[in-house]
């Protein structure tokens, strides 16, 4: 976590500190997700079908096999982001929503080794694929950490990689096999008119199954914090509010509420009069490390930025 430089006096209101994505040191899986990625049978589709071996054409070729299914966006999932669109709803009932949803997961094929064929017209030595196996398909975000994109249609899906086979799952497996390669962000629909990306906390609670409450609006990471601060009385107050990376903007330049890449949570001290840039710099880095150990912390925050306020005399 690093301060910026301030012209403006020790510690104005406009005075901020932003880390970069994630906080706190390398976050170790809760043993709940380990125990069900060991379970999970990586080599395995949801189904339990092995990908080795399998072709693109004949029966192999079909989009998935959840029955009457039109591969079109979950209706619950849509509405979800209507709600979110108009204001009635928020980010956490959008990724509910997800959690009983079917989604597309992009696989495409990758040559795993090489064979001789016949020899061409001018003598010349021809290859042909030996062995092809099927890969999921990961991006890199803009700040480095990886991500897997999810597609709530099947057209959406073609629409991005027309070459990527759309494998249908529920879309917690999709955020168990995202913990399984290392993804910290499902970003749903890219290249869409609206991408929403859910980030590391909520890609959790979904390979979990269980209810996500954005950091921002957590009652008891708010309790964490304001207890973390405790030993520097400097601070009079910690307030959480949502961070300047929960919104994101559709096509049409439309912003929701959620669904952004983070920095997801603002952390607002309200420091003593009188403190000089050193000793704000000292709190800053003090509270940051008495954060980064602080279990609830590092599995409820994806990535924060903290804004200096005087406190009133």
């Amino acid at each position: 976590m690093t301060h910026t430089d301030n012209p403006h006096g020790p510690h104005d209101p406009r005075d901020t500190v932003q880390p970069g994505a994630g906080a706190g040191p390398v976050r170790h899986l809760p043993g709940h997700i380990a125990a069900a990625l060991a379970g999970s049978g990586g080599a395995t589709d949801s189904a339990g079908q092995p990908w080795a071996g399998r072709s693109l054409s004949g029966d192999d070729a079909k989009i998935h096999n959840f029955e009457d299914d039109a591969g079109t966006a979950d209706a619950g999932y849509l509405a979800a982001l209507a709600d979110l669109a108009a204001g009635t709803g928020d980010e956490a009932a959008v990724v509910a929503a997800l959690a009983t949803a079917r989604v597309f997961v992009p696989i495409l094929a990758q040559l795993a080794e090489e064979g001789e064929a016949a020899a061409g017209a001018h003598g010349d030595q021809l290859h042909s694929d030996k062995q092809a196996d099927m890969a999921l398909v990961t991006l890199k975000a803009p700040d480095g950490r990886t991500a897997m994109p999810v597609f709530t249609s099947a057209a959406s899906l073609t629409a991005w990689h027309p070459e990527a086979r759309p494998v249908a799952v529920y879309a917690a497996r999709a955020a168990l096999s995202a913990v399984a390669e290392g993804a910290e962000l499902l970003v749903l629909d890219p290249g869409s008119s609206l991408t929403f990306v859910v980030r590391r906390p909520a890609v959790w609670a979904l390979a979990q199954q269980q209810t996500w409450t954005p950091s921002y609006a957590d009652p008891d990471l708010a309790a964490a914090l304001g207890e973390g601060a405790v030993s520097f009385p400097a601070v009079r107050r910690v307030e959480i509010h949502p961070g300047g990376g929960v919104a994101t903007a559709t096509a049409d330049g439309t912003r929701l509420p959620g669904g952004g890449a983070g920095p997801e949570l603002r952390v607002v001290l309200y420091l003593e009069d009188g403190l000089d840039a050193a000793g704000v710099q000292s709190i800053v880095a003090g509270l940051n490390n008495a954060w980064a150990r602080n279990e609830i912390f590092a599995e409820r925050v994806d990535s924060i930025e903290v804004k200096l306020q005087r406190a009133a005399p």
